[in-house]
């Protein structure tokens, strides 16, 4: 226990390119896990370990690493799992997050903050991790931190406190001011940043220093009495002990978001962020207990972040190691686990044997023989455990809350090459939808095609990649499809007798229901059961529901899936030989596609919120590119030499979007784009979807 106050189990989250795996290399070279630094432009970087991500110079997994820092002359353990920032991978900031204390929210001065920025910074709100952020590549042209401090400040909501202040910027950036201990810190470059040397104040700082000192003991006292009363008084009373405590409280009840600055490229600043994950983040100590629920009782359980108690872990990813085989990341909740023990999947009730327990480094591992609460590891050996599956001691059963994911948006149909290759193919597929929960795959039941779906056309691409290199299928691929969706719009009163006589025993079901669009926010089959008397034993009720929720896989307009409906079941009656529960599952099944032709049924299209970032004299030429593919530009935002064109457009109108803006602004511009919500279609472009979903 005494070794748990200093473990930080942390996440480096931010939008693509704001320098995260360069950073995380910086943390490898000054912790001494690695002796030389990996250049993620050189596709050399440690935790970029897929060849992918190398060639790309994106990170596309997380991956978790074990690192040692010495703070305050005291020896902490980090386990740190580098997330990736493009919107398609959205997932696997998702399931980090999930099992972290806390995290580093990393901003490019440059950037500030962007779209995905905004995205992880719910995502962790969502989860109530606490965060320590980084505003990086204060070397860069434009780079301007109070600029990034006020963004945070408006289009987070969040309350960011400056702790550290830049020594210059751009070229001139040469260290950090510390506004806690009031010493100023540089960087000797022979070292590679590893020599800090301390200084005072530059003079000509001053004055913005003791401003923005004022302000830091202003927000640190309105967390304490005691403080405030001292601040009232004489703020110079205050010692440092005495903020820094009242910082690590605040930061820990996400109050406040402590902000530093720095260049990792530039081997600048690196140093003061690991020493404030040490000084503010929490400990799995300073974290509630995880709440559960007992899956025979049904009643909610608690499991304390202690050795002793039961043993509850979540596993938050698999992944598929050359050399080992499969591997499932997990963070242990309470207890502990000796390597080759059982334990209980209370997911899918099955009992499982980890015959090898691993810290991880990128894709290398350590082996341990045993793992305790609070600590992150990899187990080996197992037979199916998914992403989201719980893990416990068999004698006393818990289920931790799950995770869910979003849906894909976008999907093409693949084949094998050879006819050899079949096999293989349905192995690697299987293999990579256990890793990726925003995977699919499907079989289309009339042309009999492989139907592979993600988040985006480069989540798409990676997999395709990943089957040809990892895997060694080569295949061939259609072009992408955008997964449309259908809804009704008007509500329907419906009557379905279901009958089939053919010898003997008979088919027989007679069900009564309205059809109509779901309330709002309600997602999947709205089933409200309004039977009286026993018309409908209750005995088949079920079935009805299960009808009705097989029959929205395949709506009437173009068999798109129906996102939500809302099915009241009023009246009906049944056989006392004849009706039984595949009868009125099969009532509600035709009844569906009945009604659903009187229901007004529209065709909904993904909708994404693109931000597009452009020099001046381009954005002309952009936005009338926008407006040919059906956007609706939002706004307009100035920033250094540059434009920020907000918009939501459909998704169908964005393929090769990418290519077409180089084309516009001479290889200058850059896009994000991520998914908002679906919409109605309109009628001549459903009129030409569903012509082409039915073949015609």
């Amino acid at each position: 226990m005494s070794k748990l106050n200093l473990t930080r189990n942390i996440g480096i989250m931010a939008h693509i390119d704001a320098g995260k795996t360069t950073t995380t290399e910086r943390i490898l070279y000054y912790t001494g896990i690695n002796y030389k630094i990996g250049e993620v432009h050189e596709g050399a970087a440690t935790m970029d370990w897929m060849v992918q991500e190398q060639e790309r110079g994106i990170t596309i997994t997380s991956a978790a690493t074990t690192v040692f820092w010495t703070y305050a002359g005291e020896k902490y353990k980090y386990n740190i799992i580098d997330t990736p920032g493009h919107v398609d991978f959205t997932v696997e900031v998702e399931r980090s997050l999930r099992v972290l204390d806390g995290a580093i929210a990393l901003f490019c001065a440059v950037g500030g903050v962007e779209p995905q920025s905004e995205t992880v910074w719910k995502q962790a709100d969502r989860y109530l991790v606490p965060r320590v952020c980084f505003v990086n590549k204060m070397d860069r042209a434009g780079a301007d931190f109070y600029d990034v401090l006020g963004q945070i400040k408006e289009k987070l909501g969040a309350n960011p406190v400056a702790l550290t202040l830049p020594i210059g910027s751009e070229e001139n950036f040469v260290g950090v001011v510390d506004l806690i201990q009031m010493k100023a810190f540089y960087f000797d470059e022979s070292t590679k940043g590893a020599t800090v040397i301390e200084k005072p104040i530059p003079t000509e700082m001053l004055a913005e220093v003791e401003d923005y000192r004022g302000k830091l003991i202003e927000a640190v006292a309105e967390q304490s009495e005691t403080l405030l009363e001292k601040y009232m008084v004489d703020p110079e009373s205050i010692t440092v002990e005495e903020m820094m405590d009242c910082i690590r409280k605040a930061t820990i009840k996400m109050e406040i978001f402590p902000v530093l600055c720095g260049a990792s490229f530039k081997n600048k600043g690196v140093q003061q962020l690991l020493d404030a994950v040490a000084a503010y983040l929490p400990s799995p100590l300073d974290v509630e207990a995880i709440t559960g629920t007992n899956p025979e009782t049904g009643l909610e359980e608690i499991r304390s972040v202690d050795p002793n108690d039961h043993f509850c872990a979540l596993a938050f990813k698999i992944a598929t190691d050359p050399f080992v085989g499969r591997i499932a990341f997990f963070r242990v909740y309470s207890g502990s686990l000796d390597a080759g023990s059982y334990v209980l999947n209370t997911t899918t009730g099955k009992k499982e044997r980890i015959s090898r327990i691993m810290q991880m480094h990128a894709n290398k591992q350590n082996p341990l023989d045993r793992i305790e609460a609070g600590d992150i590891g990899a187990a080996v050996g197992f037979k199916t455990i998914r992403t989201g599956d719980t893990l416990c001691d068999e004698k006393f059963p818990i289920v931790l809350e799950s995770m869910t994911f979003p849906e894909p948006v976008i999907s093409l149909a693949i084949e094998p090459k050879g006819k050899d290759d079949i096999d293989k193919l349905d192995n690697a597929l299987i293999k990579l939808s256990e890793e990726d929960p925003t995977f699919k795959v499907h079989t289309d039941q009339d042309s009999g095609q492989t139907i592979i779906s993600g988040m985006g056309e480069l989540h798409l691409e990676i997999i395709v990649d990943r089957l040809r290199r990892e895997f060694k299928v080569e295949v061939n691929q259609g072009a992408p499809q955008v997964a449309y969706k259908e809804a009704v719009t008007a509500a329907v009163h419906h009557r379905e007798v279901y009958k089939k006589q053919s010898g003997g025993r008979g088919k027989f079901a007679d069900i009564i229901f309205e059809m109509s669009p779901a309330d709002d926010g309600f997602k999947g089959l709205q089933f409200i059961n309004e039977v009286k008397g026993g018309n409908i034993p209750k005995e088949f009720i079920p079935s009805v529901q299960k009808g009705f929720e097989l029959a929205m896989l395949n709506g009437v307009l173009a068999g798109f899936e129906m996102e939500s409906l809302k099915v009241r079941l009023i009246d009906g009656s049944f056989h006392p030989v004849d009706s039984d529960a595949l009868s009125f599952e099969l009532a509600a099944k035709v009844g569906f596609k009945e009604a659903g032709r009187k229901a007004k049924c529209v065709l909904l299209e993904p909708i994404m919120k693109v931000e597009v970032f452009v020099p001046d004299e381009y954005v002309g030429d952009v936005t009338g590119d926008l407006n040919k593919r059906r956007a609706y530009v939002e706004g307009i935002e100035a920033k250094v030499k540059t434009q920020v064109i907000k918009a939501k457009v459909p998704l169908s109108e964005m393929f090769g979007y990418v290519t077409a803006l180089r084309t516009n602004t001479s290889g200058r511009g850059a896009s994000s784009m991520e998914f908002s919500h679906y919409a109605e279609t309109p009628n001549s472009i459903a009129e030409e979807v569903i012509k082409k979903a039915k073949g015609l």
